[in-house]
């Protein structure tokens, strides 16, 4: 990857995190194009770009492209993580109050996700939080989690999916798990959520 050709445009940037976070999937531009709401030419220009600067792995199963990440890809892995460490900024106007409760958690937990219908529409009914953490810091959470709710900030309530490293590749094949893992916005160690994925694709 040159130095000259590290320039992403907004889409790429989004293609690029989709197919990282969908790692058991495989998608050719046209599947892409519907899922991002683009035009199926630009999508496939940019899947081209993006394998170009070695972030998409290509393959060609008769006459269909598919586009992968590139997870074996050192540079490409700490793009990701760089990319996702942003996602904090992406989180919706309307969990504003949410994000600056959850920081609580940091001295706490490893990894920490917001997934759900909370994070694609302003009309949700609970708020999905996935905390990944040790059993010994359990003490604690439960403390955090406590003052959370007494304080009355978030207003809706917070379902917790509280999960160790451990459990999480012991049941990677778990479809509600991957939707959880994929479908989420990244509020804590995106470094670690980069790892998580990779160790669930072996």
């Amino acid at each position: 990857m040159a130095v000259n050709n590290i320039q992403f445009t907004k889409i790429e940037i989004q293609i690029a995190k989709y197919l990282f976070k969908h790692y058991r999937d495989r998608y050719n531009a046209r599947q892409l194009a519907r899922i991002l709401n683009i035009n199926h030419a630009h999508a496939n220009k940019l899947c081209n770009i993006l394998a170009d600067k070695h972030l998409l792995a290509k393959e060609e199963i008769g006459n269909s492209v598919f586009f992968s990440y590139e997870y074996g890809n050192k540079l490409a892995i700490k793009f990701m993580e760089y990319m996702l460490s942003l996602e904090d900024k992406e989180f919706p106007k309307w969990l504003g109050v949410l994000f600056h409760s959850l920081k609580k958690f940091r001295g706490c937990i490893e990894m920490g996700l917001v997934f759900g219908s909370s994070i694609k529409t302003r009309d949700f009914s609970d708020i999905d939080v996935l905390l990944m953490y040790d059993a010994e810091k359990s003490k604690g959470i439960k403390k955090i989690k406590d003052e959370i709710r007494k304080s009355e900030l978030v207003e809706k309530p917070i379902r917790y999916v509280d999960i160790a490293e451990k459990d999480i590749l012991m049941n990677k094949e778990d479809k509600i798990l991957y939707s959880m893992l994929s479908e989420s916005l990244v509020f804590h160690n995106p470094e670690k959520y980069v790892e998580v994925v990779r160790k669930c694709r072996k």
